[in-house]
């Protein structure tokens, strides 16, 4: 674990039971609750920091680890793990903390998750809050796909798929995916040190075998949602008043018309494109990312 990703002080951690799965959480911070939810949805929330630390200034941060992902691994099967667990384990966090509303946070593929969260219980959601969220319905996937096509060099596409039908991959070996996400993630943030940055975190809290679990995990989520072509969380996105900020980056390898499209279906939500962005704006732009949550939760 390097020095950036270790947990602040003041910050309790544990587990929560739930079924099979226990639940790694951590907090941080007093205020207005925000759950934070990583994205992948084969990673687990430990990319996120430091940088999502500091909304702890102004709000009281929850993470978790989502089941069978990162410290939320220990007994869990792939098989335990679907989309429908996965809203439920969120709105087990929420009984935990004794919530009654709160914020949902999810950045990229908990973009996914969060909206799902809302559309099923949207009594218990204050404000969403979506930060280079992943597409929400399986047309634009395709257009997705299409873009990384487009802008992903092709020399960069040989030597991905080259790299995934390596043994050394296929058997989860964290360096053979170190070298995946890299050249992975170099259309979504605009210096190598950010990529650097990002990878060295991505798998902090997991081996091979957790590894191979989290891809197969990631499978049955991409199953149950994106690839079914009927997939389209905008229709029930329209009938939610939420205030809602779609927070994007002008440069994100997901286009910014997938996040347009959820901004422009919900009544109260409201679209904000950093220029000069990439994938991971809490990264990049911290500062800017704090402004525009802070009024959108003080509903200015």
């Amino acid at each position: 674990m390097t020095a950036e990703t270790l947990d602040l002080p003041g910050a309790p951690e544990g587990h929560i039971p739930v079924g099979v799965a226990q639940l790694f959480y951590r907090e941080i911070g007093e205020g207005m609750p925000i759950i934070i939810l990583h994205g992948g949805p084969d990673f687990d929330h430990s990319y996120l920091l430091p940088e999502m630390d500091r909304l702890a200034d102004s709000f009281r941060l929850i993470y978790y680890d989502q089941r069978g992902r990162g410290r939320s691994g220990e007994g869990v099967q792939a098989e335990d793990v679907g989309i429908r667990s996965d809203v439920e384990d969120l709105e087990s966090i929420r009984r935990r903390f004794d919530l009654d509303s709160f914020a949902v946070l999810g950045h990229s593929w908990g973009g996914i998750l969060a909206m799902e969260y809302a559309i099923s219980h949207p009594d218990h959601v204050s404000n969403l809050i979506l930060m280079n969220t992943a597409p929400a319905s399986h047309h634009d996937l395709l257009r997705f796909r299409e873009h990384l096509g487009r802008i992903r060099p092709a020399r960069d596409i040989e030597r991905m798929e080259s790299i995934r039908s390596a043994d050394r991959y296929q058997d989860g070996d964290l360096d053979a995916e170190a070298e995946y996400y890299r050249i992975h993630f170099r259309a979504a943030l605009p210096t190598a040190d950010h990529v650097e940055r990002v990878v060295g975190r991505l798998r902090t809290h997991f081996d091979n075998e957790s590894v191979r679990k989290a891809r197969a995990i990631e499978y049955r989520l991409y199953d149950q949602t994106w690839s079914s072509p009927g997939y389209d969380l905008v229709p029930a996105l329209s009938r939610l008043d939420i205030p809602t900020l779609v927070l994007h980056g002008e440069h994100d390898f997901v286009p910014v018309e997938a996040a347009a499209r959820i901004a422009d279906a919900m009544p109260r939500g409201r679209l904000t494109v950093l220029e000069g962005c990439g994938h991971f704006s809490y990264l990049e732009f911290p500062d800017l990312v704090h402004t525009h949550i802070e009024t959108l939760m003080q509903g200015t």
